[in-house]
């Protein structure tokens, strides 16, 4: 791998470089974006460093917002209004493992050691075509290798976010970990209980969605000793047997409830939303499939089930491997359109109620209707239901 003599940057991100350099201050491309474009990997944008202060940013440009500027990021808008990150060099002062005290003032090389691996740490000046990487980053992306920038325990103890962000890139890009900075992750996995669930939950969505591997990952996770910290459930799943998922299920409730038993547990810790706790608690009261695949006991199925069965038909694939025997029966229920719950029915309780019923009564009855139509969808006729109805409250 060599750098490229001349690295093609969006022209939204050479204007911004412009004006710092023309007001005395520098300007590069640094992270991740770089580290993509040098693999081949696809990318849309290229965060800057600058020597510029957060406050000689904002006076610089007429549009900015500060995402981040406790830390030293002011989002620069372009003239299509889009956000484009600008952050000062900077060093750390101190941190308590979750966020660092920085000092401005420092050079770009100081930026650069403050990053968490080497891959990460390379930087480009867009307008002089300069590459600068004291850190060995190109060999190692060469190498395909996760490497600490410096003491890789200093790293970790600076911010244990790092130690998933090492699993994360690892798997995303099937890289091996130096062994000193796996042996440093190891060494301060405990460290991980000071971090918020929130930032844990991003890693491990991040890491489902961009794995090449999940099962990789996930054993990442239990090596490392994240699980044992965050989702102890991870453990038990070290003797699942069932395929790798396919490139294309990168859903993360989904796969926490493939690589686990109890995934609304592990979302409910981790502090997912309301949303995903939800999908995750109607995954597991199931029942995970039809008893049989015959169009009565699916009908009855997906009337159980509700809007968890697209959820549950896609596990047991991830699980077996192949498609359930009861699933072209479901599609041909869904196209004939056949009743499955008790909004679906020809009546209503009003109508139910018009004939003397009230209280419980009323969920009874239309129970008894549903589930006479589940095995029958062409009885959901409004007389038919009616005179049934009378029958069921005499």
């Amino acid at each position: 791998m060599i750098f490229p003599p001349v690295l093609q940057i969006p022209d939204p991100i050479l204007n911004i470089a412009r004006s710092l350099e023309h007001a005395g201050f520098e300007a590069w491309c640094v992270g991740g974006s770089l580290r993509d474009r040098l693999l081949g990997h696809p990318q849309s944008d290229f965060d800057i460093a600058t020597s510029a202060t957060p406050d000689e940013v904002q006076r610089l440009f007429p549009r900015t917002v500060a995402v981040g500027v406790k830390y030293g990021t002011v989002g620069v808008l372009d003239p299509d209004r889009v956000l484009h990150e600008v952050t000062t060099f900077r060093r750390d002062v101190s941190t308590d493992g979750r966020h660092a005290v920085v000092q401005y003032g420092v050079s770009l090389d100081d930026d650069l050691a403050r990053r968490d691996f080497t891959i990460n740490a390379i930087a480009y000046h867009p307008l002089r075509h300069e590459w600068r990487d004291p850190f060995a980053g190109k060999q190692d992306l060469e190498g395909r290798l996760i490497r600490a920038v410096g003491n890789p325990a200093q790293r970790f103890a600076e911010d244990y976010l790092r130690i998933l962000r090492a699993l994360r890139f690892s798997a995303r890009f099937e890289f091996a970990i130096d062994p000193q900075t796996w042996s440093a992750a190891r060494a301060a996995a405990s460290g991980l209980k000071q971090l918020s669930a929130e930032r844990v939950r991003d890693e491990w969505f991040k890491g489902l969605q961009t794995a090449r591997s999940v099962r990789r990952f996930a054993s990442l996770w239990r090596e490392a000793g994240a699980a044992s910290v965050w989702i102890p459930e991870l453990e038990q799943g070290e003797k699942q047997t069932s395929p790798e998922p396919p490139a294309s299920v990168r859903d993360p409730v989904l796969l926490t409830a493939l690589l686990t038993q109890a995934p609304s547990t592990v979302l409910r810790r981790l502090k997912a939303s309301n949303a995903e706790i939800e999908r995750a608690l109607a995954i597991e009261r199931g029942p995970e499939q039809p008893a049989e695949s015959f169009p009565t006991a699916v009908r009855r199925w997906l009337s159980q089930v509700g809007p968890a069965a697209p959820d549950l038909a896609a596990l047991w694939m991830l699980r077996m491997g192949k498609e359930p025997a009861w699933s072209p029966v479901v599609e041909a229920i869904r196209e004939r359109g056949d009743p499955l719950t008790r909004a679906d029915l020809a009546v209503s309780g009003n109508d139910v109620q018009a004939l003397g019923a009230s209280g419980p009564d009323v969920g009874r009855v239309l129970s008894a209707l549903l589930d006479q139509v589940l095995e029958e969808p062409s009885r959901n006729q409004r007389d038919q239901l009616l005179h049934q109805a009378r029958k069921l409250l005499q």
